[in-house]
């Protein structure tokens, strides 16, 4: 039996590349696409909705969304409440949020996933990132994206900082005296280390963790050139939550 998926945000970058994918598996079915701005009625023999309360009862497994922080938790609660497991690509999420997400699906017994990153090279450098710290607590991350991101610091960041603060001991890192002379020179911190965005046209998603120690440095790099590296991850996701009875924050939990 295919695995029938509705796509939130198709006429997004992301979201259409997750059509494709879809189209292109044969244990996928595209059921139903969801934009606001959706002029079609159906594309392909696809039916098109403009408002997600029209999909109430419709016949589909998994919700895939890739809209915009704003909408997401919303999306991803809907989605829960009316028996579609979530594949959620947009970030922005709260502690929170993602702590009544978890258990509502819980309650309901369905399935979901939450990943700050889909690409399988950027879950693997968060991994290494967390046992490098280990034994290297002194580091920055920085994270750089395409100009049209909206949340800053972006969700691998900040779920990269999670991971190294689950096994590095706090250390407040820098001059005791540093100041900086122009507000946010040194960027946001993070349990004593710091986070930096950087916004640039170009760009896809990239980030660096750098670590530095008496004598010696260590930096780990992770670039995605086309957000079809995200694809292998979004599939992974959509074949796994079908199997669960709870929602899960991170793709390395379906590793």
């Amino acid at each position: 039996m295919s695995i029938k998926v509705i796509v939130a945000g198709f006429k997004g970058r992301m979201g259409s590349t997750a059509v494709d994918m879809v189209k292109n598996d044969d244990e996928l079915e595209l059921a139903a696409l969801l934009d606001p701005f959706a002029a079609e009625k159906e594309i392909d023999g696809v039916p098109v909705f403009t408002d997600k309360n029209d999909l109430i009862g419709f016949d589909a497994h998994v919700w895939v969304d890739f809209t915009v922080p704003k909408v997401a938790y919303e999306n991803t609660h809907f989605a829960l409440e009316h028996g579609f497991r979530p594949v959620v690509g947009t970030t922005g999420f709260t502690q929170e949020q993602i702590a009544d997400l978890t258990a509502l699906s819980a309650d309901k017994k369905t399935g979901g996933l939450i990943a700050p990153n889909f690409a399988i090279g950027a879950v693997l450098l968060m991994e290494f990132a967390a046992k490098a710290s280990k034994y290297f607590p002194d580091l920055e991350i920085i994270e750089l994206h395409h100009d049209k991101k909206k949340d800053a610091p972006s969700g691998t960041a900040i779920k990269t900082a999670e991971l190294i603060q689950e096994v590095r001991n706090y250390k407040k890192q820098g001059a005791a005296d540093e100041e900086e002379t122009l507000a946010g020179a040194r960027g946001a911190e993070f349990d004593g280390f710091r986070i930096h965005s950087v916004r640039l046209p170009g760009l896809v998603a990239h980030q660096e963790v750098i670590f530095g120690a008496q004598g010696e440095g260590l930096t780990l790099r992770h670039d995605s050139y086309d957000r079809i590296s995200f694809m292998s991850g979004v599939n992974l996701g959509i074949k796994e939550v079908v199997k669960r009875e709870q929602l899960v924050y991170g793709l390395e939990h379906l590793l």
